[in-house]
């Protein structure tokens, strides 16, 4: 390892040196505690009892060789602080641990698995010219073997539960919510102990290699959730590793979250190294296709107030890493969920930025499902609202999401957030998703969204898919996996979804009517999309120029999707560039130009 790297926040492959790794005969340890007074290692290879680690190097790290030990056995650090004081620790960099309340770190051998996707990473790319249509996940509770809490499938079970369900419904990205140890089923994995062991609610590492491996044969990128921001406060894990504040800030004032976890120490090129060795530890030893990095903001700012001013330690580290990742994989996805105005989330670092790919845009987010639950009548006066997205559009490379954050503590799901009767909810619904994926940015849907649920997401119960033997979510749910492979299949969608060319209002002042119209192009087809998303039947006159007709991409209001009207459109003649449209209430259409 490159010591000197490793103290300067210059190193992304701190855990092939730190961590223990399985040799021809035995396995060495390591672990980084540079104020303890003394290190025991304990395990299931010596009946836990106490064997001296010792020093190595520059008396900081802490090594020792156990001929016995092998693949598969539990270990514990017994670090004692200044003052004699011991405590039990898992491995900071261990492959693998415990079911909690269990907090022992689990022996890996990490060149086992042989991926056999070379040809999936050859082709891989950022998506930017691509469709990138990502289903999100909480693995545990997408399915479960029974009710119980604490049943799941494990990694090898889900290939062929879950990847056949995004083939069919056009996903080609999944995004996992955080996969790697956590003390506490309701963090989802957001606070972490174990950064660089896979959570063993669902198997081990090489169920885990063996998952992505299957992703990849049928085309399907995974993308996993990174929290590069804060950590669990639990005794066993990082805080206080060596007795003394080693990962966090030593204040409390800084040093403590929103959440009540620990805030890591930025500034401290430890750190620095141990996240950004984390991150491609994910990437090159998981075959991630990218990152989606957490709560942002609090990394840009202080406590992510913008009034306690910019955490310029923060930035800098997570430009130097976002930089440095892109050089190692320039075909990963980075991606930011960051809900702040901060400038250049998205340009290159050599411009200023922070070099992500793409950032998740909450103002988008928050405007439309606003727009949504508000009573028909009332929509007129906030019509603007889906119109300002688009005047701040281009600051950034944007990702549309409604993630699990907007189905969850009391927000409803997005289905229930409809304003009205059950009924009436589903035609907004799809309008609402029509109007979803016409805008420009790449799109990202929790999993239930795309059936209509209407019980909030529990991570202790999987989704209910009961709900499909109801015609109005049967109906949905096949709007849905039309709407995505027409996505997909369609390159006006996404080919120029940060070129100004690749979008243009076509009307955008029907205030009274709640009428929208917009057109998207790539350079083989030209897409116009018509919006009404008020209570009443419009008739709208469609001015449009250099085209004779207009083809039925895709109707929301069919009858096979719960709608009124019996089958797609014949294609529309347009007579001295306009032509009369007779669109119904909470209604959307798409429409080739030719």
């Amino acid at each position: 390892m490159d010591f000197y790297g490793f103290y300067t926040g210059k190193i992304f492959d701190a855990y092939k040196y730190l961590g223990a790794h399985v040799e021809e005969k035995g396995v060495t340890f390591r672990t980084f505690a540079p104020s303890a007074s003394r290190i025991t290692l304990i395990g299931e290879f010596n009946d836990w009892q106490e064997w001296e680690m010792n020093k190595v190097s520059d008396g900081n790290f802490w090594e020792c060789y156990i001929p016995q030990a092998k693949a598969g056995q539990m270990y514990k650090y017994k670090i004692y602080d200044r003052n004699g004081n011991p405590v039990d620790h898992c491995d900071p960099y261990g492959f693998g641990m415990e079911l909690r309340p269990s907090s022992a770190s689990i022996i890996r051998d990490m060149s086992k698995y042989k991926f056999k996707d070379s040809q999936w990473l050859q082709s891989r790319s950022d998506c930017r010219k691509k469709p990138l249509n990502i289903y999100e996940i909480h693995f545990g509770s997408f399915r479960k073997p029974s009710d119980k809490a604490d049943d799941w499938y494990n990694y090898e079970e889900m290939i062929d539960i879950l990847i056949p369900y995004l083939v069919k419904n056009g996903y080609n990205y999944l995004e996992i919510m955080p996969l790697n140890e956590y003390p506490c089923d309701e963090s989802w994995g957001y606070q972490a102990t174990g950064f660089f062991s896979p959570t063993s609610r669902y198997g081990t590492a090489d169920q885990l290699k063996a998952f992505i491996d299957a992703c990849h044969k049928h085309n399907i990128g995974v993308l996993m959730d990174f929290v590069p921001v804060h950590f669990a406060v639990d005794a066993y894990g990082l805080a206080n590793y060596d007795g003394t504040a080693l990962y966090e800030y030593p204040n409390s004032a800084v040093g403590v979250s929103e959440w009540g976890s620990c805030n890591f120490m930025h500034s401290r090129g430890e750190t620095r190294s141990f996240l950004q060795s984390c991150a491609n530890y994910w990437i090159s030893e998981f075959h991630m296709d990218g990152i989606r990095m957490d709560a942002i903001s609090r990394a840009i700012y202080w406590q992510g107030d913008p009034a306690r001013g910019v955490n310029l330690n923060a930035v800098e580290f997570l430009q130097y890493m976002n930089q440095e990742l892109k050089c190692m994989h320039p075909s990963v996805i980075l991606a930011a969920e960051d809900s702040t105005s901060f400038p250049k989330v998205t340009d290159p670092v050599d411009q200023g930025g922070l070099g992500f790919d793409y950032k998740w845009d909450m103002g988008w987010m928050n405007d439309t499902l606003n727009y949504f639950r508000t009573a028909p009548e009332y929509r007129p006066e906030n019509y603007h609202k889906l119109t300002f997205s688009m005047m701040y559009y281009y600051d950034a490379r944007f990702l549309l999401p409604l993630s699990h954050d907007e189905v969850v503590h009391g927000k409803a799901t997005i289905m229930q957030k409809m304003s009205g009767d059950y009924e009436y909810k589903f035609p907004q619904a799809r309008s609402l998703y029509m109007y979803m994926y016409a805008h420009p940015g790449k799109k990202l849907n929790f999993m239930g969204n795309e059936i209509g649920q209407f019980r909030e997401w529990d991570e202790k119960r999987e989704q209910d898919w009961m709900l499909l033997d109801y015609p109005l979510h049967a109906g949905f749910a096949r709007f849905m996996k039309d709407l995505n492979k027409l996505y997909l299949e369609h390159s006006a969608f996404w080919e120029k979804d940060y070129e100004a060319d690749g979008f243009q209002w076509i009307d955008c002042h029907q205030e009274g009517c709640c009428i929208y119209v917009f057109e998207r192009c790539s350079k083989k087809e030209r897409m116009i999309s018509l919006f009404n998303f008020s209570d009443q039947e419009q008739v709208y006159e469609l001015h449009i120029s250099d085209a004779q007709k207009l083809k039925e991409l895709l109707n929301s209001n069919l009858a096979v999707y719960g709608g009124t009207q019996k089958r797609k459109s014949a294609t529309k003649a347009i007579k001295d560039g306009k032509i009369v449209l007779t669109l119904p209430p909470y209604s959307s259409v798409y429409y080739l130009a030719e």
